[in-house]
């Protein structure tokens, strides 16, 4: 089954900042989207890519913030 096109990857941001600010953004487009409709749905994927980016970089800081 492919990936749907607004859930496919997309070049993560380098910084944590930048991850942090494309993060709040995909909370509000799931906040906004009907609730099971395919726009929640992409965006709670993309809720989930982007949180694990951040857990990684954090992750990868010395030291890290775990």
């Amino acid at each position: 089954m492919p990936a749907r096109p607004s859930a496919q990857r997309k070049p993560a941001p380098k910084t944590r900042e930048e991850l942090l600010e494309e993060h709040a953004a995909a909370r509000r487009r799931r906040n906004a989207a009907p609730l099971g409709g395919e726009a929640f749905k992409d965006a709670v994927v993309e809720v989930e890519r982007i949180e694990v980016e951040i857990a990684r970089l954090e992750r990868a800081m010395d030291p890290p913030r775990v």
